[in-house]
């Protein structure tokens, strides 16, 4: 099941949406005028002569004159503050960089709030926050009831994190100036900030009455609806937004958000889309577009959009968290954990960070280093419904099946429309016709506009459900609507290439290999591998095997299919002695990943199914290596695989006749081991004998892997381990024949995949 956190999505947080506060763009209407402060001010004395035919020309509009009759004074009263405020208001008006003036005339005379007030709107405008807070209260000290100054200084405090504090500064501001809008609207910032929706959209839509031709103001008006959940009237301002100012990136950005809320995800895109056409660097709109994709399926259109928020804002959490997040559904795990804990780094306190990276250490088969993460992410939001139902999946690992549920059920509770809670329990039990409050939820939510990894997961866990009420025909439309689904995602099975693949591994790896390479071999007889098509028993095999003292089950170790390209690569390269050259350094790695895990055990199995390929580059590298290959009916395993929904498994399994021919090429290689590999490397157990003969397939397995015959291996669904595959469940349950000749139930939707058997025939 793909089960992804979602709490990474930035939509709900505030963007810097503001009307002239904590950007570039604001006015420095503080500079204009008030330039009449007496020459006694200043440590020299300036005739008015002088003074006032410059600031007549800043009133004038005429700022390039003023400058350069400034510039001339202050040659001759370097000393003289009042002319360093001119030239500073001067180089304002042009855009030019006054910062070094407006200090030097505060410097000169500290006693000048407006000077004062000068420097902490220029600092202001660069996000020099506390510097700017320092100067801003020096001027309001000497005249407190200044509105501009209180403004600048509350978004000072809100820039340094102390938003409650500066919303006294608004309000204060307001009572002196009740039409300011910069004091209303960012007086509904701070509230915002605060998560008082409601009370920053009061403000919002009073500063829309004062300015209503003010697109920004009418922007946060609708990011405010937004945020209280009223969809169509948060569309209905953002678009009017946009209309106001075509201009306005954070409108197009904002009419995005409402627009995935309402669940019309591909307008959305268009929205992020110009929002960052218009401003390229904006990171809300980077981080949006890619959630946004991700949900239409398209994840490597969304892998660039994070990297390049990353790179713009290398302090910012979310980035990282979303950057991980599609890194981990496209199976780059390692990478996805890296950028996980960038981000718990940057905010140690980040929940959706912290429940991600428990995701990803999942996958790896960090079992309790996934609970602590999950914990952490409790211990900050305890009613964070994805952290609630991923403890549940941990307990489901651990055979607490019960407790599992009870935790999905909790996280249903606090979010009716959490898909996936659903879709566990589905997962793990046998659903009932008594399940009629899951059922009508779950169609329930098929009914909204779902993410496509929502819509798929649910589907999946419809046709769980049929299938174990016994609606075969129903079950089956709800599992091909999950595959077709997926193929959104884009991915396809290319099957000249996997031929060919086969090909090549089949004209590699035989026995004579095996006989060249033995002296640089490894002896060690460690690992037993269980392996076949997904879904043959290899699960079952493990479970049964690992319920001996002497065995560890290391589940599916992601290994021999990197070995394999290592090999093909150096063989490309320096031909068949470059490629042998590596068998060393192979196993040396293969077996520390094994003792790591193995904690001194006689025995560790590797039950990745997908090493059916690998068979003999394995034996090369362990020749006392034991192999189980599970086999299992062909339809039946074909279906199982087209009925699960798997993390990690390619996309020939969405499609019957893809499947169809990939099962001919497992029938191919097998084969080819069947006729290369010794017998006492290479044990062939059929699925369906080993339900019907217990013990004695059980017998044959433990003497295969020379161990001697333990009774608990019977009682294997006793046994207390981590289980994350697919099969989790089952392998908990006694030995039924529920799962032989299950194909029977779908037979007239199988169409291809009845060639099958006779393809696999001995």
């Amino acid at each position: 099941m793909r089960w992804i956190p979602t709490g990474a999505d930035v939509a709900g947080k505030p963007s810097r949406n503001e009307l002239c506060s904590c950007g570039s763009g604001r006015k420095f209407k503080h500079c204009h005028g008030g330039l009449t402060a007496i020459a006694a001010l200043s440590p020299q004395t300036v005739s008015p002569q002088l003074i006032d035919p410059l600031v007549e020309l800043i009133r004038q509009d005429r700022p390039a004159e003023a400058e350069a009759g400034a510039w001339e004074a202050v040659r001759s009263y370097p000393k003289a503050g009042i002319l360093w405020k001119i030239l500073g208001v001067a180089l304002v008006h042009q855009r030019k960089d006054a910062l070094q003036a407006l200090r030097r005339a505060a410097e000169l005379m500290p006693q000048d709030a407006e000077a004062l007030r000068n420097v902490g709107a220029a600092l202001h405008d660069r996000g020099l926050w506390t510097e700017a807070l320092a100067s801003l209260r020096a001027a309001l000290a000497l005249e407190p009831d200044h509105a501009d100054s209180l403004v600048d200084a509350a978004d000072a405090l809100r820039a340094l994190g102390q938003v409650r504090e500066a919303v006294p500064l608004y309000q204060k501001a307001l009572s002196i100036d009740g039409q300011n809008v910069e004091a209303r609207n960012n007086l509904g910032n701070a509230h915002l900030e605060l998560g008082e929706h409601a009370r920053a959209l009061e403000h919002y839509m009073r500063a829309a009455r004062l300015k209503p031709g003010e697109a920004q103001v009418v922007a946060n008006v609708g990011h405010a609806l937004l945020l209280l959940g009223r969809l169509d009237e948060a569309e209905t301002m953002s678009r009017r937004a946009a209309t106001l100012n075509p201009s306005l990136a954070v409108a197009h950005n904002n009419l995005g958000l409402a627009l995935a809320s309402l669940g019309r995800r591909a307008d959305a895109a268009t929205s992020y889309r110009e929002a960052l056409k218009l401003q390229p660097g904006y990171v809300e709109a980077l981080n949006n577009l890619g959630n946004v994709l991700r949900e239409l399926g398209d994840r490597r259109a969304a892998v660039p959009l994070y990297r390049r928020a990353v790179e713009l804002e290398p302090d910012r959490a979310e980035s990282y968290c979303n950057l991980g997040n599609v890194l981990f559904e496209i199976r780059k795990v390692e990478e996805a954990v890296a950028a996980f804990r960038q981000s718990i780094a940057l905010q140690p306190n980040y929940a959706p960070a912290l429940l991600s990276l428990g995701f990803a250490q999942r996958q790896q088969r960090r079992a309790s280093e996934a609970r602590r993460s999950c914990e952490a992410a409790l211990a900050i939001n305890p009613n964070y419904v994805e952290a609630i139902s991923f403890m549940g999946e941990l307990h489901a690992d651990n055979g607490q099946f019960e407790e599992a549920e009870k935790l999905f059920r909790r996280a249903i509770e606090l979010d009716p429309s959490f898909s996936f809670a659903f879709v566990s329990i589905a997962t793990h039990r046998k659903m009932k016709l008594e399940d009629a409050t899951w059922l009508h939820g779950a169609v329930s939510l098929l009914a909204k506009p779902l993410p496509l990894g929502h819509e798929i997961n649910l589907r999946y866990a419809l046709g769980k459900y049929f299938d174990d009420v016994g609606q075969y025909d129903d079950a089956f439309g709800q599992y091909h609507k999950a595959n077709e689904l997926t193929k959104r995602y884009g991915a396809r099975y290319d099957r000249v290439k996997f031929t060919e693949r086969i090909d090549r591994i089949m004209g590699t790896f035989d026995a004579a290999l095996a006989r060249d390479t033995a002296a640089i071999a490894s002896a060690s007889d460690l690992p037993v591998f269980v392996l076949g098509m997904p879904r043959s028993g290899t699960s079952l095999a493990e479970q049964i095997l690992a319920s001996h003292p002497s065995v560890f089950g290391g589940g599916e170790v992601a290994f021999w299919n990197g070995a394999y390209e290592a090999w093909r690569e150096a063989e490309i390269r320096g031909g068949a002695a470059a490629a042998t050259a590596l068998i060393p350094d192979l196993t040396r790695r293969y077996l520390e990943r094994m003792n790591a895990v193995g904690g001194g055990a006689t025995r560790v199995i590797d039950k990745m199914p997908a090493n059916f390929m690998y068979a003999g580059l394995i034996r090369t590298a362990f020749p006392k290596a034991r192999i189980i290959h599970m086999r299992r009916h062909p339809i039946d395993t074909a279906l199982s695989i087209y009925f699960q929904n798997f993390f990690n498994i390619g996309p020939w399994a969405n499609d019957l006749e893809d499947l169809a021919h990939y099962y001919g090429q497992y029938v191919r290689i097998s084969r080819h081991w069947r006729a290369t590999l010794p017998a006492e490397n290479f044990l062939e157990v059929p699925y369906e004998g080993l339900i019907e003969d217990q013990e004695g397939w059980t017998r044959r397995m433990l003497e295969f892997a020379e161990l001697p015959w333990d009774p608990k291996v019977l009682d294997f669904h006793k046994t207390e381990r981590v289980v994350i595959t697919a099969s989790k469940w089952q392998v908990r349950q006694r030995m039924h024949r529920g799962s032989i000749g299950r194909w029977h139930r779908y037979e007239r939707h199988v169409g291809t995949l009845l060639a099958l058997p006779e393809l696999a025939a001995d």
